[in-house]
């Protein structure tokens, strides 16, 4: 069966509550009802628009109404500027332990970092890159061929379409000028 609520509980006269609900509950109801919704956009300028936050402040304000129920019944007036301070000083709260308590890290991003090893090669690799980039292209094309392609000097000479000797003279000068500009670009090993 469904009913009115009383007026004296401090609800507007056109709400209606299950008959199976307690005294607390329809307490609780009311302050929503009517304090929530301007609580909300008090406590949303607070935290900087923080929806989130805002309404976990609103939430906490209203059950502590819930629980110093009492007190608000005997209070004369509106409990509004009751429920604006106790919102103001949970903000305060808040910001106040997490100014005196370190920043939590989450792990995650940590985990999906690459290994420093990776990290380094990537960077290697650049390096080398762009030391092979200050090579003439027939020296680049020599040590790519038997460096990076993994070739004999026989088989880089048959795709180059030169002699084996003039490829084993170009990976040699190849090699002293990559040593030469890797090591102006910092790399000593």
């Amino acid at each position: 069966m469904i009913r009115a609520i009383d007026p004296g509980v401090g609800v507007r006269k056109d709400a209606v509550v299950a008959d199976r609900t307690t005294p607390d509950e329809e307490l609780m109801r009311a302050l929503y009802d009517e304090h929530a919704g301007p609580l909300l956009a008090f406590v949303l300028r607070l935290v900087a628009g923080d929806r989130h936050r805002a309404e976990d402040v609103v939430q906490e304000t209203l059950v502590r109404a819930w629980r110093n129920a009492d007190q608000l019944q005997r209070a004369t007036g509106s409990i509004r500027p009751w429920l604006v301070t106790v919102a103001r000083r949970i903000v305060i709260d808040g910001h106040r332990s997490r100014k005196a308590r370190p920043q939590e890290v989450d792990p995650t991003p940590l985990e999906t970092m690459p290994a420093a090893d990776v990290i380094d090669r990537a960077l290697r690799m650049m390096t080398i890159s762009e030391a092979l980039s200050d090579l003439s292209q027939a020296h680049r094309e020599a040590l790519v061929e038997t460096y990076f392609k993994e070739r004999t000097v026989n088989e880089a000479a048959e795709v180059l379409r030169v002699p084996a000797g003039t490829v084993r003279s170009r990976v040699f000068y190849a090699l002293r000028s990559l040593k030469l500009s890797l090591q102006e670009r910092g790399v000593t090993e």
